[in-house]
């Protein structure tokens, strides 16, 4: 029995980014998917938001996955996933933050909303964000490297990489793909998919369009 369990679940993209981590690292841990919609008896014990992920790891809990995953970056060192330096370190979490607070939120505004004219401001701020992306992150940090931070992988590459193993639901749905001017984030989105970790637990296109199809889907009237 490994020393890590995962609770998961395959359509999240806040698990899949812990999923990576732990793929990067190597470390051993028991995958546990729960239904989110029917979380078996028990589970808040271990998840007090009743969120996924979370982990247990010598019988204490960690949720929320920016703070699991530096959790194991501390705990299991190598290969590390953040910067020695501590400028560059701050700039890294600076760009988890950009994540969580901004960038989520309008990849999901856009696809949830069922107002056309929502979804136009959601495609302006979402375009807004991949700008910044694009010539504040990759086109300032990256240099010659594929990675958000040069030639070795960070968790920021990880934070992000979901959103954009799902990319497809938004052009299925809303007509968004990822502008072509942005050839630096479309290389780093090459770069990721390549990398093991990536493919050792990637879905297909497909798969994301028929689970996310609820999401995108217009809300009846008098709902």
């Amino acid at each position: 029995m490994a020393e890590i369990k995962l609770y998961s679940a395959v359509v999240c993209p806040y698990a899949h980014r812990t999923r990576l981590v732990l793929q990067e690292k190597g470390i051993d841990f028991d995958l546990i998917e729960i239904d989110l919609q029917n979380p078996p008896e028990g589970f808040r014990k271990v998840s007090p938001y009743g969120k996924v992920p979370a982990i247990t790891h010598n019988n204490e809990r960690v949720w929320e996955s920016a703070i699991i995953n530096e959790y194991l970056d501390e705990v299991f060192p190598n290969p590390p996933l953040l910067p020695s330096n501590p400028i560059a370190r701050a700039q890294a979490r600076i760009w988890i933050d950009f994540a969580n607070t901004r960038f989520v939120s309008a990849f999901s505004n856009l696809l949830r909303s069922s107002d056309v004219q929502k979804q136009e401001e959601a495609k302006q701020e979402l375009y807004k964000h991949l700008e910044f992306i694009e010539n504040e992150g990759l086109g300032k940090l990256s240099g010659e490297g594929p990675y958000w931070f040069g030639e070795s992988i960070s968790l920021v590459d990880l934070t992000y990489f979901p959103w954009f193993e799902r990319w497809a639901a938004l052009k299925e749905y809303r007509g968004f793909s990822i502008p072509a001017e942005f050839t630096r984030l479309k290389q780093w989105k090459h770069a990721l998919k390549e990398r093991d970790s990536v493919k050792a637990i990637a879905n297909s296109k497909e798969f994301y369009i028929e689970r996310y199809a609820k999401f995108a889907a217009p809300t009846p009237v008098g709902v």
